[in-house]
């Protein structure tokens, strides 16, 4: 099997007031992504019929030493089962790529202000995408219990 080669170029930057990323309280957080200079503002038109947003980026500031391959316990806590990074969103992945639900709150030429997404500033913005119902889940949703308690506060506004 070959591997193919992957490059991308961005399509936007996030501008947020968080400048470092922490493991709690985005649910309050305000960004403005910023579209890049090549795509013009009819790329977002009718953006803003849409209430949620899907966010791709790159996790930049990552360095490619900490990336994780393996199994770990969830945010180092002990009591927590030591999962493979595919059962986890820990931000140390292979590809350093953040996928994130949040919630539009305006489209203004090419600037798109969102509340929740959980990007720091100057995040590289590989895709966006408007959230639709029907791309949800399909049937009953089940998770460990370890995985709600570390989402217990993530969204929680500070």
């Amino acid at each position: 099997m070959t591997r193919a080669k992957v490059e991308m170029q961005p399509v936007g930057t996030v501008r947020s007031p968080q400048s470092e990323a922490t493991d709690d309280h985005w649910g309050g957080v305000e960004s403005v992504i910023e579209l890049d200079s090549r795509f013009d503002p009819d790329a977002l038109l009718g953006l803003d019929h849409f209430s949620h947003l899907e966010i791709l980026f790159l996790m930049h500031r990552v360095d490619e030493a900490e990336i994780e391959t393996t199994a770990r316990q969830p945010r180092e806590r002990m009591d927590w089962p030591r999962v493979g990074i595919f059962a986890q969103r820990g931000k140390s992945r292979p590809n350093r790529i953040g996928l994130s639900r949040c919630a539009l709150v305006g489209v203004a030429g090419r600037e798109i202000r969102v509340r929740g997404l959980d990007a720091i500033e100057g995040t590289p913005v590989l895709d966006i995408k408007p959230w639709m119902a029907e791309f949800g889940p399909r049937g009953e949703v089940r998770q460990p219990q370890w995985s709600q308690e570390l989402m217990r506060d993530y969204y929680r506004e500070s």
